[in-house]
């Protein structure tokens, strides 16, 4: 159980994370996303639903340029 819904991670969120002397891989491997999140202020934490809905919502975002490149 956490407190937390989820976190916001983008393209500057392992760079703000070494200039903490936190390492994302080390982070990651050991399944321990929360206290990586909660040193970066990323954490979404909403309270109490009271539902337990289990949903996941991955988006990601391309520059056009970059899309069309690959």
């Amino acid at each position: 159980p956490t407190d937390a819904a989820g976190a916001i991670a983008d393209g500057d969120t392992v760079q703000r994370a070494a200039a903490l002397g936190l390492n994302a891989a080390d982070h990651l491997a050991r399944n321990d996303a929360y206290p990586f999140f909660a040193a970066l202020g990323d954490l979404i934490t909403t309270g109490p639903t009271r539902t337990n809905v289990n949903d996941l919502i991955i988006v990601l975002a391309c520059h056009p340029e970059r899309s069309a490149a690959q």
